[in-house]
């Protein structure tokens, strides 16, 4: 196995465990307790695009831990060491960034960094949300016994980014990525099309893009104002919404 590969399954590997451990869904019972402002920074655009810093510090609501933690619930034993040397490199870096803030002032530091980090990370939670939500017909999530792991990789969705496809790798094909983490990205588009008349109907085409994805902004809009929370009871749920939140609907 060579360099390239290795690292690929590793970075896909880890999404994947990240996204089945810790998921994106809100409980009714969590839901219910979040005050109004938390439900309005959680749901209004752009809002929620800006939520990743947050989440590696602390979480969804209703998890505890931080990305920062070695002693996080969200590590084995095995993964200290790990956690400690990417904390103290991070720290290192926000070291660095503040010692050039003083040699090159900060508004020049705001411009060469702290805009394009605030663009990647809205576009990273823009992508995360949109491959498992905002599809036009209801998904269901799986709990207990009816989850698998195939039932889980297929309810996730495909994405066409028009030309920023080959600038992120291809994870538009999140079906196919989520099912068979091990694929490089180079082989994901190929991997999809072979994989489709297997799939039939449990695949869902997505919408073609222009050479930007602005039609996504759409999608967004709409499932943030319809997709607020899950039922606590019940091993195959689907979105609900509150339509006493504001701007929400109430189909």
């Amino acid at each position: 196995m060579d360099g390239e590969l290795a690292i690929e399954l590793i970075i896909k590997t880890m999404d994947m465990l990240r996204m089945m451990n810790h998921g994106i869904r809100c409980p009714e019972k969590i839901y219910k307790s979040l005050d109004g402002i938390t439900k309005m920074l959680r749901f209004t655009v752009p809002f929620p695009m800006l939520a990743y810093p947050i989440y590696l510090w602390s979480r969804s609501p209703g998890k505890s831990g931080s990305h920062f933690d070695p002693n996080s619930d969200l590590f084995v034993p095995s993964e200290r060491k790990d956690v400690i040397t990417s904390t103290l490199c991070w720290t290192a870096m926000a070291a660095l960034l503040v010692g050039l803030s003083f040699v090159m002032g900060p508004s020049q530091l705001l411009k060469l960094y702290g805009v394009p980090y605030v663009g990647f990370v809205m576009w990273l939670d823009l992508v995360t949300y949109l491959h498992h939500h905002g599809h036009e017909d209801k998904l269901p999530w799986y709990r207990g016994k009816e989850w698998s792991y195939l039932r889980g990789g297929l309810t996730t969705i495909d994405r066409d980014y028009g030309w920023i496809n080959n600038i992120h790798h291809d994870i538009g094909t999140h079906v196919i990525h989520h099912l068979f983490p091990q694929i490089p990205h180079y082989h994901l588009t190929e991997a999809t099309e072979a994989a489709k008349p297997v799939f039939g109907k449990y695949y869902r085409e997505p919408k073609k893009s222009g050479p930007l994805p602005f039609h996504l902004i759409g999608n967004l809009v709409r499932s943030m104002r319809k997709d607020h929370y899950v039922s606590d009871t019940g091993d195959v749920v689907y979105y609900q919404t509150d339509p006493q939140h504001s701007g929400s609907s109430s189909e």
